[in-house]
């Protein structure tokens, strides 16, 4: 079915003769002959009653003049629904985040985005920076937030924010009025870490084994408010990045320095290669200090 063949039957219709739809547009009256008979095969369905002197709609007709009345509304409208995506004045974005980096930054560029493009939606997708790779991989969000490093063959990257790793320990924890500590003495301590799916977990984990030790690890969470939660109840200590703490409501919980460490928190904001990047999603990215090339 082609949308010119609606819209000859519609003109047909309108003026109940294909001698007065003919007079009033750029098509013979062959022609709309033409099209209506292919529209009325495709749909194995009479559109008119020729039995009369007078044109008439069949009421398999009126249905469809009905829902052509429709689809051509819809398209008048994509111009100007085209140039509001074009004016940055209305879309949709998905972001992938996870949790943790949600928390902590995504209120301020929610906020940010929204005061300039109040009609654009942002919808978040909260789960494990490794997961969120995968969707913007799958194209299920149009940008993720991850924990660097990441695979520069798949993925735009684009550096965001970077924060040191400090321990989190209670106030009654030896450790806990230190200057500075190293990892190597907290290698007889009970870890409390993030769930598997999130890459701070092997992120710790490999920090200690270039220390020459395997963590010993009593608890796992997706969660980072319960992991402080639980270096608040004595259960473990957490290496977690410093912005954290002035999120945390525990005042039994202090951060110590880790002594010449390396130990870094790189995020970056990723958009597939390749991808479609719609008008809203280039702001965002400019908004976000990424000026960028991408090849559509």
């Amino acid at each position: 079915m082609e949308l010119r063949d609606i819209h000859s039957f519609m003109e047909v219709a309108n003026h109940n003769s294909f001698t007065k739809a003919a007079a009033h547009s750029y098509l013979t009256q062959p022609s709309l002959s033409k099209a209506i008979k292919k529209l009325e095969e495709e749909l194995h369905v009479e559109l008119f009653d020729r039995s009369t002197r007078h044109l008439r709609l069949t009421d398999a007709g009126r249905i469809v003049y009905q829902q052509g009345q429709k689809a051509l509304v819809a398209l008048s409208e994509l111009d100007v629904l085209l140039d509001e995506l074009k004016d940055i004045t209305a879309g949709e974005i998905k972001i992938g985040i996870p949790p943790l980096i949600g928390t902590l930054f995504f209120p301020d560029i929610a906020r940010r985005f929204n005061q300039k493009y109040p009609k654009i939606s942002l919808e978040l997708v909260e789960l494990g920076a490794k997961l969120i790779g995968e969707l913007v991989e799958d194209g299920l969000v149009d940008l993720g937030i991850v924990v660097m490093p990441t695979n520069e063959k798949k993925f735009n990257i684009y550096p965001f924010i970077q924060d040191e790793f400090v321990l989190y320990l209670h106030e009654d924890h030896p450790l806990a009025y230190k200057h500075s500590v190293s990892l190597n003495q907290l290698q007889d301590e009970k870890f409390i870490l993030f769930s598997k799916d999130f890459a701070l977990h092997d992120y710790v984990i490999r920090a200690c084994e270039e220390k020459g030790f395997s963590p010993a690890i009593s608890y796992q969470s997706s969660q980072w408010d319960l992991i402080v939660e639980l270096v608040s109840s004595k259960l473990g200590i957490a290496l977690l990045p410093k912005s954290i703490y002035e999120k945390q409501t525990n005042s039994n919980v202090k951060i110590v320095p880790i002594e010449n460490s390396s130990l870094l928190w790189k995020l970056g904001i990723i958009t597939k290669k390749g991808a479609y990047h719609s008008f809203a999603l280039k702001e965002l990215l400019k908004m976000q200090g990424k000026e960028i090339d991408i090849k559509e």
